[in-house]
């Protein structure tokens, strides 16, 4: 058995004659000093807090654990632009400044190469020929990368001055590169939750709102569209129909007849419901703005475009897209959005990748989109791929019996946000029907609102509503949007191309008393012979005999309005036009 001698700095192993020296005081020291350090940053990384706090308090570590002068971590983006910048005992915009003096070279050698860096003399580095900032005493430079899954995703970077610290450079790597491999770790995992945490609301989302829709949704109609005239009944039931089937539709009608909730109705009655839905309208955008909003941009595609965009195309793909006042779009727009509808691909503002998608299109229009084809103003081969199934909404004038339905609505929707209890009296819902809303619904719901906001009592009556006090606007508007139909041959007026015959608008009831009202047994032709004679006597006798139905029905107009054989709508005229006002008992 060999013998091997023992004493201070030997060490003996069973089996070996292998002699190791004892460490040094100073390397278990230093030793010592990473393993606190790396005890310590380990705990701040894996604390629940926002990512910049976390290396904050890990930079500040270091400036405790390595006698640094300087020192920051720096994270970056796909595209190399740095997304948070922190330093030792600085302020967020203090290191972001500090970083972008650095010489650019020395950190893109870092992030490119993915290896550590080291410069023993700032001074004597070709890397640091423009730096100022490297003081009398020689200082050195150390930095590290970090690194992702497939990239580098960011750098932690010190100076200090050579010869100050016990740990030697290459320490320093070493120390940096385990505490680097910490700081992308932890990067990589709140990035990895954000994500997740982003899709968990938007499922949630998705689902809320599918839970709450197929709550209001009814087998027989559509909950969120109020009507019950046979011409509102024949628009649902087209829509329905016309759901099912992937094919463009283009809403056509009046301002304020409701296209927007027809839209989402075609969506949420189609097979592409749990996709995305999309809107936009194209009328309140300049041809540029429209552009990048339905065909998103590059990053540096123009000024103020700052990072990668995706446009609602982009965002609507799989699902619908809906392009309120489509006639409002330039002709040098027009040929664009017909290649997007055409081939179904598109590249963004700025692009050169050309992107596919998957959308279907539901457009709307309050303008004479055949009429604008005739006259060039736009495009015939636009027009037929957006208008495969054109669908018109009747405006609220050709749907008279609906109108007490929407205002008890309304007045129910304003009396639960302002927590009130008004209701419509009889004569209230009269005067609304005899009203043509040239506003169609939209003007309806600001009526209500407006009338119920001043109404002196819980019960609205005609006297509370804005005509009653010759204060609205409703019949001049009326008069003038038919004058102006008439004049530019608006658009229920003009023919569909083709074969098909135009919608022609109802004729409004006329404010002139059928003549059988007030003949008390004469014949027309005497009446007429005698008012042509003398117009205003005929005018005297017509009032007298309003009056005197009045006074029989006690006042009540609906009553008087039978006795005379008129419907509620044509004795509301009468009264407005003789100026007969309703006495209340």
């Amino acid at each position: 058995m060999s013998s091997v001698c023992t004493g201070k700095g030997a060490d003996v192993s069973n089996n070996s004659d292998v002699f190791r020296p004892e460490p040094s005081p100073q390397s278990i020291s230093r030793a010592h000093s990473a393993l606190t350090g790396m005890y310590e940053i380990s705990k701040a990384l894996t604390r629940p807090a926002r990512l910049e706090m976390a290396l904050s308090t890990v930079i500040n570590l270091l400036g405790s654990f390595m006698e640094m002068n300087d020192g920051l971590i720096a994270l970056l983006d796909e595209q190399g632009e740095t997304t948070t910048v922190v330093g030792a005992g600085w302020s967020e915009a203090t290191a972001k400044e500090y970083f972008e003096r650095l010489p650019e070279q020395a950190v893109g050698q870092i992030v490119v190469s993915g290896m550590p860096l080291i410069v023993r003399n700032i001074a004597e580095s070709p890397l640091f020929t423009d730096w100022s900032e490297s003081g009398t005493e020689p200082r050195a430079f150390v930095g590290v990368p970090i690194k992702g899954e497939s990239r580098t995703i960011g750098t932690i970077m010190i100076e200090r001055c050579v010869g100050h610290s016990p740990h030697t450079l290459d320490e320093d790597v070493r120390f940096l590169s385990m505490v680097a491999n910490l700081v992308g770790q932890a990067a990589a995992l709140q990035a990895l939750v954000a994500r997740d945490r982003e899709r968990i609301m938007t499922e949630h989302y998705r689902l809320e709102k599918e839970l709450e829709q197929r709550a209001d949704v009814k087998q027989e109609g559509i909950s969120w569209i109020i009507g019950e005239s046979s011409a509102i009944r024949e628009v649902i039931a087209k829509v329905q129909q016309v759901a099912r089937c992937n094919l463009p539709v283009l809403l056509c009608g009046e301002s304020g007849t409701g296209k927007e909730l027809f839209a989402r109705a075609i969506h949420e009655f189609s097979p592409r419901k749990s996709q995305p839905y999309i809107r936009l309208n194209c009328a309140a955008l300049s041809e540029t703005v429209l552009e990048s909003e339905l065909f998103g941009h590059e990053r540096g595609a123009f000024t103020g475009a700052v990072g990668l965009r995706k446009g609602r195309f982009e965002t609507a793909d799989e699902g619908t897209l809906f392009l309120d006042e489509i006639g409002e779009i330039s002709p040098a727009f027009q040929a664009k959005l017909l290649r997007v509808l055409q081939e179904g691909e598109f590249e963004r503002v700025g692009g050169s990748h050309t992107i596919k998608v998957d959308v279907r299109l539901v457009a709307a229009t309050n303008q004479n989109l055949e009429a604008a084809v005739l006259s060039g103003k736009f495009r015939s081969d636009l027009y037929y791929r957006i208008s495969v199934v054109p669908i018109f909404l009747p405006p609220l004038r050709e749907r008279p019996e609906d109108v007490g339905l929407l205002a008890r609505e309304f007045l129910r929707r304003f009396n639960k946000e302002h927590g009130v209890s008004l209701t419509l009296s009889q004569r209230a819902e009269n005067v609304l029907s005899a009203c043509d809303f040239p506003g169609n619904v939209r003007e309806l719901e600001s009526c209500i609102r407006r009338t119920a906001a001043l109404a002196k009592s819980s019960i609205i009556v005609a006297e509370d509503f804005a005509c009653s006090n010759d204060s609205c606007l409703s019949m001049v508007l009326g008069k003038g949007m038919d004058d102006g139909r008439k004049q530019k041959k608006g658009y229920f007026e003009l023919p569909i191309l083709g074969s098909q015959p135009a919608r022609v608008t109802r004729q409004r009831e006329s404010a002139e008393l059928p003549r059988s009202a007030f003949n008390n047994g004469k014949s027309s032709r005497q009446t007429e012979t005698a008012d042509s004679q003398d117009p205003i006597a005929g005018d005297s006798i017509e009032r007298k005999r309003l009056v005197e139905a009045m006074e029989q029905a006690g006042w009540v107009q609906a009553k008087a309005a039978r006795l005379l054989g008129l419907s509620s709508r044509q004795m509301g005229y009468a009264l407005r036009k003789f100026s007969i006002e309703i006495k209340r008992f």
